[in-house]
């Protein structure tokens, strides 16, 4: 329940309509509650004198002559009428019913549940009223010994005059100190909430005098142990964050640089085809570097897209089951062409599409471009011609035991180093003493695409101690399907 209505929500708000909304709806129940309590105190010192006064009548009942009389001497009789603001009567019978003295339209007590005998000699007090009027009465029976042992029933009864004055004193003496107590309590709950969430207000001060480029993690040790956990969560996100800024100033650093020397070779050839004198041969030589300057900043620009959209594929990135053998099978088939114009036999080797077990659970379009830039990078260094012809096969295997599906791409080029295994997964690394054109680019991407598929990449050779060893690149993706 709230009692004040925002249209945006507040912390402080918040936790003040939920401390002072029960507040404010228990102050009536405490007044009923002490209304109720005050009556019973009330009733107690006058049920008492009441109790006195029946007990003390019924010591005038006297035996005369062998009959039951009552005598109230004159002081008796005037301590029962001395109160002003009270009516006080009394009743006595005798045997029989017999009215011995006092108010004959006086109702009777009910009945016990052991009936008069159980409540002889015992006062008893009851709620009644009498000729309209509302009182509280006081009734005892006395064992009369007579010829035959008789009842005799005394009762006295008062208005409630007294009781409600007092109850209500009681009242006001209880009551009236809350009315003080209460707006106090409500701005001593204010003043504290506002002392309790201080800390927040610093830590947004802080927050708000960081310079822009200011990301390093926030103290979660100077905040509240309840805002800690939002304080690392922030801290996590500024993580995440600077992760991505500093991606993105690489991958600008990087383009840069990658571009820059196409882009210089385009501009130099330009340059050489508009010197005066220049013949037609010198023209054309031109235009075939252009040409080429131009496919190598392409291919190029092509690499740093696809390495931009895999570092920037995250975990909702559309997912669904995907068939590797019928992946590779179509990349194998798109990249025959270029493999032919090499002179280079490409080829697949591994399970056939439909198994269930070859299931991998990603994104079929980055699947598909690992794929690619592994036999790019397999034809890019394997040297072959007319009578040499180079080969690259890939293989997808299912691995039941391991729960992987295994893909495998392996050439009979010059392999990689030991040395250089790790290098050559950097962006723009390419190793020293190749001819091959590439932009240093394939391989990362790979690596990155197996990461967000929680794959591993191991790379090794296919025959070690050869002039010519070749490169086994194998790729681990854990076996599943969609849920």
């Amino acid at each position: 329940m709230n009692i004040f209505q925002r249209e945006q929500r507040s912390l402080f708000g918040e936790i003040l309509d939920w401390m002072l909304t029960p507040l404010l709806l228990l102050w009536p129940v405490s007044l009923a509650l002490t209304w109720l309590v005050a009556q019973e105190l009330a009733n107690k010192p006058f049920d008492r004198a009441l109790e006195y006064n029946a007990q003390a009548l019924a010591q005038l009942l006297v035996v005369s002559d062998g009959q039951l009389q009552f005598h109230m001497p004159r002081p008796a009789s005037e301590l029962l009428r001395a109160d002003d603001s009270d009516m006080v009567y009394y009743q006595v019978l005798g045997a029989k019913g017999v009215l011995l003295s006092g108010e004959r339209e006086f109702p009777m007590p009910p009945e016990t549940g052991g009936g008069f005998e159980a409540s002889i000699g015992q006062v008893q007090l009851r709620d009644d009223d009498l000729r309209g009027v509302d009182i509280r009465v006081a009734s005892i029976w006395v064992r009369v010994p007579l010829d035959q042992e008789v009842l005799a029933l005394v009762q006295v009864a008062e208005t409630r005059e007294k009781r409600s004055v007092l109850a209500a004193e009681i009242i006001k003496g209880v009551m009236l100190p809350q009315f003080v107590i209460l707006p106090l309590s409500v701005l001593l709950v204010w003043l504290a909430l506002a002392r309790g969430i201080k800390p927040l207000h610093r830590l947004e001060e802080r927050i708000r005098a960081r310079k822009p480029d200011d990301l390093s993690p926030l103290n979660h040790k100077a905040v509240p142990m309840e805002v800690a956990p939002l304080v690392d969560a922030v801290n996590d996100l500024l993580r995440r964050l600077n992760d991505s800024i500093a991606t993105q100033k690489r991958f600008l650093a990087d383009a840069a640089h990658q571009l820059k020397t196409p882009l210089a070779g385009l501009r130099m050839q330009a340059d050489l085809a508009q010197r005066p004198g220049t013949s037609n041969e010198d023209l054309k030589r031109s235009l075939q570097q252009i040409g080429r300057s131009s496919i190598r900043a392409t291919h190029t620009v092509n690499q740093l897209l696809s390495l931009a959209r895999a570092e920037g594929a995250s975990t909702a990135l559309q997912r669904t089951p995907c068939d590797m053998a019928e992946l590779v099978i179509e990349v194998v088939q798109d990249c025959l062409p270029r493999a032919m114009d090499k002179h280079i036999d490409l080829g697949y080797d591994g399970a056939e599409p439909g198994t269930m077990a070859l299931q991998v659970w990603g994104n079929a379009t980055l699947l598909q471009e690992l794929v690619r830039n592994l036999v790019d990078n397999a034809i890019n260094y394997t040297p072959s011609s007319n009578a040499q012809p180079g080969l690259v096969t890939v293989r997808v295997l299912p691995d039941p035991f391991g729960r992987v599906v295994v893909l495998q791409v392996e050439d009979t080029g010059p392999g990689v180093p030991e040395a250089e295994r790790d290098l050559v997964f950097q962006p723009f690394y390419r190793a020293l003493g190749t001819e091959a054109d590439g932009s240093g680019l394939g391989l990362p991407i790979v690596l990155e695409i197996a990461r967000q598929h929680g794959a591993q990449v191991a790379l090794e050779d296919v025959h070690p101690g050869q002039p010519m060893p070749g490169a086994r690149f194998t790729v681990r993706f854990p076996a599943q399907v969609a849920e």
